[in-house]
C-alpha cells in the first residue's frame, strides 16, 4: 500500500507530490507540473530505506540534484514534453564498494483522476484539502480516559458530508483499540496509558469519505508521538565490578570502567547519567576517583601497598537527570585487588652460619638457610635464588633452593681434604626470581650471610701421589738389576711406613716388586725396541695398601734408556727399476734405536772391488737416511741380488740383500717380470694392465664375431632354417692395404668359407695380401688337417669350404695339396657361387626377384616406394636370426647384445 502526501503551491506555484515506497529500492513516483523552474524542490525520496550506509549519492539526470536527506531539486529549468520522465539515483559505499539504485518516475500532474462517485473522467488539478496535524501524548498518562488528543478536519466538509476513520497500529493492529476517531467530528481519542519504552510512536492513517464512498482527500499520515517520562532507573551492567591494579602505580593510572544503561529516551536528561563513588573501604586514605561522565576509575595516589592493604571495596552510584537530586539512581559494588610487585627483597634471618663436614665426603647436605620476604607467597616475587659469592673458588660447594620451603640448601659436590684445609669460609647472597621493581643492580641491595664450614679429619688409606712415577733403567741392564720403585704415603703422617706394595699389571713380566719398600728388580732382559713399547716407556701398575686394607693404585713408568744394539735396516727389500724411464731407485734405511744411535747412515755395496756387483751397480747419497742405487752398465731385463751394508753413526752395521728387478715398464705397477721368492728363477707374469688388455681384446673379438653372424641373416619373408655357412665362419682381415706375411693363421681354428662381398655376404677368417704383380693371395690354415681341392663340392647341408692346409699362392696361382690352379680357375670357382648368393638375396618364396636386389647403379626406383635407395639400408636385422637360439649357452648373452630388440 502506498501513502501519498500532496503539496499544492498557490498562485501558480509548483505542486510537487511525493510517493513513499514501502519496499526498499523500489521505483518511486513523483507528481510534478509541466514546467519546473531552476532550483525548485521536486519531492523527497527515502534513501535510508534503500541503503542505510551510503556515503555517495549520484543522479543520472544532470537536471536534478539529490541531497543527503533525499530531497530532489532541479538544477536547470525543466519543461516536460510528455507525461512521464525518469532517472536513476545511485547510492554507493566507497569503503566496501557496495552499490544500490533507485528508479525515480516523474509523472505529469494533469493525468486522469478517477473519482469513485462518478463514472465520468474529470481532468483537474488536485488541491490541498487537509494537512498532517502534529500530535503527541505523555506516556503513562493517568487519564481520565478516553483521553482527547486532537481533531482531524477536512476542508471538503464545507461541500460534502464527511465521515472520518483511522487505521494502523493501535487501531486495527496491535495494540488493538488504543485509539479511535469520532466518525462525524474527526476527534481523536486514546483509550488508555502507553509505555514509551514499548511504543515510542504510532503511525496512523486518517481517511475522509463521503456517505456514498467517495474520497475527496488523499489518505492523511498521522503520527502520534509518545512523550518520554523519567520512569526508568539507570541500571549498572553488573552488580559487582572486579578490577586489579598493581601496587605503587603512578597517579592517574586507569583501574577500570563501569557502565550503566537507562531505558528512557536517549538524548534527554532522562538518560544523561552521572557516576560517583559513595564509599571506600577501608576509608583512608582515599586513593580512587571516578569520572562522572565515563565511569572510568583512576588512582589518586602512588602509595598503594599490597603488604598493607591488598583489596579495596567501593560503593558506586549512577544517577540520571545529570545527577540532579530529583534524578533516579542505582548503586553497585566495585572490588579492586592490589597486584603484588617485587618491592621487598629477601633477607636472611641470620647473618652468619656454622656447618661441618667430613673430608672426602661428597653429595651431602650440610646446611639450610632461610630468608624473609613480604611479597606474595609462592610467586616469582617471593621465591628466592641463592648464590655463593666468595670462598668456592675450587668448586667444592653448591647452594640450591628448596621449592617447598624457599630455603637455601648448601651441599658439598667435591670432596674436601682435611690435610689441605681445615676450615672454609663462604659468603652467600640471595635475590628473588623476579627482578626488583626499582631496577637496581647494586650488590649492596642484595642480602648476604657468612657460612663457616669446618672440615673434619677422617682416617684415610694410603695416598698414591703423584699417580704416575718414573724410574730410568738401561735396556741392556743385566737380570736382577735393582731400582727405586713406586712410593705411596699416609696422608696424615706423610710417611710410607707400614705400606705394602704389589704389582697388578706387568705386561711382559720383566720386573718383580719388593712388598715392603716398593723397589723393583729386573726379572728378564729389557728391550726398548720390543713390540708394544711406546716412546721407550714400559708401564707397570702398582697396588699400595695399609694395615687396615685400604688401598690406592698408581702407575710406575720405567724409562728404558737406549743402547745401540740394532743396526740400520732397509725395509723395502724388493726394488723395481723401469729401464725405459729411469736408471736408478731410491733406497731408505731405518734404525729402531734412539736417534742418538741412528743417522746419519753410510751405505756401501758388499763384495770385492772387482766383483760383478761392484762393476754393475753404484750408490749415490740423497740424505742421511737414503741413497740412490743405479746400474753402471746396460743390464738385460731380469732380477738381480745386490747386497748393501748400512752403518749408523756409531759404526754398527747390517747387510741387506736387495732383490733388484730391471723391468720393461713405465711404472712399477706395470712390471710383469717377477721373481719366485724361494727359487729366484724369473718367470713371466701378467700385470694388471696386460690382463685388462687381453680381456678387452677377447670381448672385442666376440663382439665382432657375433656382429658378422648377425649380418649374414637375410630379411626373407618366411623364416628360414639355420644357415649352413654361419657356424663355420672365421674373421677376415678387411683393412690390409699392403702385402702381408706369407702365412696368416686362424686365431680360433674355425673352418673358413669364401663368399661374395654383397651386403648380406658372410665373412671368413682369411689372411689376404697382394703379391707383386697384382695377384690376390688368400691363405687359410687349419692346423694338422688335410686340405680339400677347389673341386670339392658342397654336399647336402654343407657350405662351400676351403679347408686349411694350403701352403701358398704364388705368381697368380693357387696351390692346394701340390696341385696348381690358374687365377682364372680360381675365379671360375668363386664367381658362380657368388652370383648364386646374390640372386637369392631377398628372393620371394615364389622364386621371383624381390624389389630390392642387385641392380645397376642408374636404377631410379621404378615401382619402388623407396626410390633408388635399396632396402638394404632399412633391413630389419631381427628377421632370420632364429639360429641364435641354437647356439651354445655361453654365446647367447653376447648374441643378445648384438641384436636390436
Amino acid at each position: 500500500m502506498r501513502l501519498q502526501n500532496k503539496f499544492v503551491f498557490r498562485s501558480h506555484a509548483l505542486v510537487p507530490i511525493l510517493t513513499f515506497a514501502c519496499d526498499a529500492c523500489k521505483q518511486v513516483t513523483l507528481h510534478v507540473p509541466s514546467e519546473l523552474e531552476a532550483e525548485k524542490f521536486v519531492g523527497r525520496v527515502n534513501l535510508k530505506e534503500c541503503f542505510k550506509s551510503a556515503n555517495l549519492i549520484h543522479s543520472s539526470d544532470p537536471d536534478f540534484q539529490i541531497l543527503e536527506d533525499g530531497s530532489v531539486y532541479t538544477i536547470n529549468a525543466v519543461l516536460f514534453s510528455s507525461e512521464k520522465r525518469n532517472f536513476t539515483i545511485s547510492l554507493s559505499n566507497t569503503e566496501n564498494h557496495e552499490e544500490k539504485k533507485i528508479r525515480v518516475l516523474l509523472e505529469h500532474e494533469t493525468k486522469v483522476l478517477k473519482q469513485s462517485h462518478s463514472k465520468e473522467k474529470v481532468l483537474r488539478r488536485a488541491k490541498r484539502r487537509w494537512a498532517p496535524i502534529p500530535c503527541s501524548m505523555m506516556e503513562n498518562s493517568l487519564g481520565p480516559f478516553p483521553f482527547f488528543l486532537q481533531q482531524v478536519e477536512s476542508d471538503t466538509a464545507q461541500n460534502y458530508t464527511i465521515y472520518y476513520s483511522i487505521r494502523g497500529p493501535g487501531v486495527d493492529q496491535a495494540p488493538l483499540n488504543l485509539f479511535y476517531v469520532e466518525r462525524n467530528t474527526g476527534k481523536l481519542f486514546c483509550t488508555g496509558p502507553v509505555d514509551r519504552e514499548q511504543y515510542d510512536s504510532f503511525e496512523l492513517v486518517a481517511f475522509a469519505t463521503t456517505p456514498d464512498g467517495y474520497n475527496p482527500e488523499f489518505p492523511l499520515p498521522l503520527v502520534i508521538k509518545i512523550e518520554d517520562e523519567n520512569d526508568n532507573y539507570p541500571i549498572f551492567t553488573s552488580e559487582t565490578f572486579i578490577f586489579t591494579v598493581a601496587e605503587h602505580s603512578r597517579i592517574g593510572c586507569t583501574v577500570g570502567q563501569v557502565f550503566a544503561t537507562d531505558k528512557d529516551e536517549p538524548g534527554t536528561l532522562h538518560t544523561q547519567l552521572k557516576y560517583s563513588i559513595l564509599e571506600q573501604l577501608p576509608a583512608s586514605p582515599t586513593v580512587f576517583f571516578m569520572h562522572p561522565s565515563t565511569g572510568v576509575i583512576t588512582t589518586t595516589s602512588s602509595q598503594l601497598d599490597r603488604e598493607l592493604i591488598e583489596k579495596y571495596q567501593l560503593k558506586i552510584k549512577v544517577q540520571d537527570m545529570n545527577g540532579q537530586y530529583f534524578g533516579l539512581q542505582t548503586t553497585a559494588t566495585c572490588l579492586i585487588h592490589i597486584e603484588d610487585v617485587n618491592d621487598h627483597l629477601p633477607t636472611f634471618t641470620r647473618t652468619s652460619y656454622v656447618a661441618s663436614v667430613e673430608e672426602n665426603t661428597v653429595d651431602v647436605e650440610i646446611l639450610r638457610v632461610s630468608v624473609e620476604d613480604k611479597d606474595l607467597i609462592n610467586t616469582a616475587n617471593w621465591r628466592a635464588n641463592y648464590t655463593i659469592l666468595k670462598g668456592n673458588e675450587n668448586g667444592n660447594f653448591k647452594i640450591v633452593t628448596d621449592p617447598k620451603t624457599n630455603e637455601g640448601v648448601l651441599c658439598v659436590v667435591k670432596p674436601l681434604n682435611y690435610e689441605e684445609r681445615q676450615q672454609v669460609t663462604l659468603q652467600i647472597g640471595v635475590v628473588n626470581e623476579a627482578p626488583y621493581f626499582r631496577e637496581t643492580t647494586s650488590r649492596s641491595s642484595m642480602s648476604t650471610a657468612t657460612v663457616t664450614v669446618n672440615v673434619k679429619d677422617q682416617d684415610e688409606g694410603p695416598e698414591c701421589t703423584p699417580p704416575v712415577q718414573t724410574v730410568r733403567i738401561k735396556e741392556n741392564a743385566p737380570v736382577n738389576t735393582q731400582s727405586n720403585g713406586y712410593k705411596a704415603y699416609d696422608p696424615e703422617t706423610r710417611s710410607s711406613s707400614g705400606i705394602r706394595y704389589k704389582k697388578i699389571n706387568d705386561p711382559k713380566g720383566w720386573i718383580t716388586v719388593n712388598e715392603n719398600t716398593g723397589s723393583i728388580t729386573t726379572f728378564r732382559n729389557l728391550d726398548r725396541e720390543a713390540e708394544s713399547i711406546r716412546n721407550g716407556i714400559y708401564n707397570v701398575t702398582i697396588l699400595a695398601s695399609d694395615k687396615d686394607g685400604r688401598t690406592c693404585t698408581g702407575t710406575l713408568g720405567i724409562i728404558l734408556e737406549d743402547v745401540n744394539d740394532n743396526g740400520p735396516l732397509i725395509l723395502k727389500q724388493t726394488v723395481i727399476i723401469c729401464k725405459t724411464v729411469m736408471s736408478s731407485a731410491e733406497i731408505v734405511a731405518f734404525d729402531p734405536d734412539d736417534p742418538v744411535n741412528g743417522p746419519p747412515f753410510s751405505f756401501s755395496l758388499e763384495g770385492d772391488s772387482d766383483s760383478e756387483v761392484q762393476r754393475m751397480w753404484g750408490l749415490t747419497k740423497i740424505n742421511d737416511t737414503a741413497v740412490r742405487l743405479f746400474y753402471q752398465n746396460d743390464p738385460p731385463f731380469g732380477p738381480y741380488t745386490v747386497p748393501v751394508r748400512v752403518t749408523d753413526r756409531h759404526g754398527l752395521s747390517h747387510v741387506t740383500l736387495l732383490n733388484v728387478i730391471v723391468c720393461d715398464c713405465i711404472t712399477e705397477n706395470d712390471c710383469t717380470l717377477r721373481v719366485v721368492p724361494r727359487t729366484g728363477i724369473g718367470e713371466i707374469r701378467l700385470g694388471k694392465w696386460a690382463i685388462l688388455a687381453i680381456l678387452l681384446g677377447i670381448a672385442l673379438l666376440f663382439c665382432i664375431l657375433f656382429t658378422l653372424i648377425c649380418g649374414t641373416t637375410g630379411a626373407t619373408k618366411k623364416p628360414k632354417a639355420i644357415p649352413d655357412d654361419v657356424t663355420q665362419q672365421n674373421l677376415i682381415v678387411s683393412n690390409t692395404e699392403a702385402p702381408g706375411d706369407d702365412k696368416v693363421y686362424s686365431a680360433n681354428g674355425f673352418t673358413t668359407e669364401i663368399v661374395g662381398s654383397s651386403g648380406q655376404g658372410t665373412f671368413g677368417t682369411v689372411g689376404s695380401g697382394v703379391k707383386p704383380g697384382g695377384q690376390e693371395i688368400i691363405e687359410m690354415v687349419r692346423g694338422g688337417q688335410q686340405a680339400q681341392t677347389l673341386e670339392s663340392r658342397r654336399g647336402p647341408g654343407r657350405p662351400h669350404t676351403l679347408e686349411p692346409g694350403l701352403d701358398s699362392c704364388r705368381a697368380g696361382h693357387v696351390e692346394l695339396d701340390g696341385c696348381r690352379y690358374a687365377y682364372s680357375e680360381w675365379r671360375s670357382f668363386t664367381q658362380p657361387r657368388l652370383g648364386e648368393k646374390v640372386q637369392l638375396c631377398n628372393q620371394y618364396d615364389n622364386h621371383e626377384h624381390a624389389q630390392d636386389y642387385i641392380r645397376t647403379y642408374n636404377y631410379e626406383g621404378k615401382g619402388s616406394v623407396a626410390g633408388s635407395v635399396g632396402c638394404c639400408s632399412e633391413r630389419q636385422e631381427e628377421d632370420g636370426l632364429e639360429f641364435l637360439d641354437h647356439l651354445e649357452p655361453k654365446f647367447r648373452t653376447l648374441a643378445e647384445a648384438c641384436v636390436k630388440r
